[in-house]
């Protein structure tokens, strides 16, 4: 039977009854009555964890009534135990808040008693908070990864993974992968199907993540899938075919990474769309190789700096030809940047979250941690970092 906020009460013999007076009218009969009340936290605890226990019980009586409300004025939910001597609360508290008890009984010769109790939770010292991508609302490609960076390392990964659920409409299986202590990447077995709503669910507060820190969030997030777009970029023939739904959309001369300055192979994923940005060469570890203050139509597809973008600076002959850049994939553009440019093509015919795979380029694969690289793994290896 659950007891909460502002329900009957129970009868002697635990079946709904009328509810006692009031507590002043029971407080004042309890000086009779052989019926003793326990709560437990005791009144008056300060920092009582969000575990608890929150427990009522009497000796020599039944419960007829237990009402537990938060700061807020919330029930709380509880399960009062079938000999009604006692009644516990249904799950775990929030922090830092002051909880009221007033508990009700009555004792063999039907004489009220009553007790009133209040307590606080730990208010905890130390707060953690997610920041994901990507925004609530957005409509992105189809290889759009979830990611959530943490201001405080997680050392409980297992609790902090339980409160974030990554849902899909259409259903799909969605796996999380931790990369260090601060970064949670969740994603499917594929890309995403075009028209699939996402759903990200953020339950972190009062969640434990670390000793003395405290998750405070609880946030719901939703996100489209939009068309199904994927570029391949072949270094070697300097070409970039983009295909929608599978179909040739166009192929575009490019230039990519040099011989001193390779473009990863795999796959990367738009992270960051910018109509126009500085780009200094000081910032990835080259020294003062460049500073363009007006690269156009970049976007990103790294963490440490892989772009693809618009270039004005290179003579026309080289896109298609010869890869030049510092690793950066380049299309033929003109300053301030035009739309009619091949570089202003794909940037308008480009979402965040559209996969751009490279091939046949003297490097290594990129990392799966950098940027969205982790379509790189396999689904088994993904799987496997996961804390659950």
């Amino acid at each position: 039977m659950v007891v909460a906020g502002c329900g009957a009460g129970l009868g002697q013999d635990g079946k709904r009854g009328t509810p006692e007076p009031t507590a002043t009218a029971a407080a004042t009969a309890s000086r009779d009555a052989r019926a003793d009340i326990a709560v437990s936290p005791r009144d008056g605890a300060q920092d009582v964890p969000a575990t608890g226990p929150l427990r009522v019980s009497v000796a020599r009586g039944t419960l007829t009534e237990v009402v537990v409300t938060s700061g807020d004025g919330l029930p709380v939910p509880g399960t009062v135990t079938p000999d009604a001597r006692a009644w516990q609360a249904n799950g775990p508290l929030q922090l830092a808040t002051t909880y009221t008890v007033d508990a009700y009984a009555i004792d063999d010769r039907g004489r009220p008693a009553a007790r009133h109790s209040d307590f606080t939770t730990l208010v905890p010292p130390h707060t953690v908070m997610g920041f994901w991508t990507p925004q609530d609302g957005s409509v992105v490609g189809t290889g759009m990864i979830v990611s959530v960076r943490f201001s405080r390392p997680i050392a409980d990964r297992a609790a902090v993974e339980h409160g974030i659920t990554v849902t899909a409409d259409p259903p799909v299986p969605v796996a999380g992968h931790w990369f260090g202590d601060s970064r949670l990447d969740l994603r499917p077995a594929e890309y995403w199907r075009p028209g699939t709503r996402v759903t990200l669910t953020l339950r972190l507060r009062d969640v434990r993540a670390a000793p003395g820190v405290y998750g405070v969030q609880s946030r719901t997030v939703t996100f489209t899938i939009g068309r199904d777009q994927r570029s391949t970029v072949d270094a070697a023939a300097h070409v970039m075919t983009v295909r929608r739904d599978g179909v040739v959309l166009r192929t575009l001369p490019v230039s990519a990474g040099s011989p001193e300055h390779t473009t990863y192979n795999g796959v990367m994923v738009i992270a960051e769309k910018l109509p126009l940005t500085r780009m200094d060469s000081r910032t990835v570890g080259f020294g003062a190789a460049y500073d363009i203050p007006d690269v156009p139509h970049a976007m990103r597809l790294t963490r440490s700096g892989t772009f693809v973008h618009g270039n004005y600076w290179s003579p026309p002959t080289v896109f298609g030809t010869t890869n030049v850049s510092h690793g950066c994939i380049g299309l033929s553009d003109t300053k301030g940047g035009g739309l009619a440019t091949p570089a202003g093509w794909f940037f308008t015919h480009s979402l965040i979250g559209d996969p751009i795979r490279v091939v046949n380029s003297h490097d290594t694969t990129v990392a799966p941690d950098n940027g969205m690289g982790g379509w790189n793994l396999t689904w088994p290896q993904w799987r496997a970092g996961s804390a659950l």
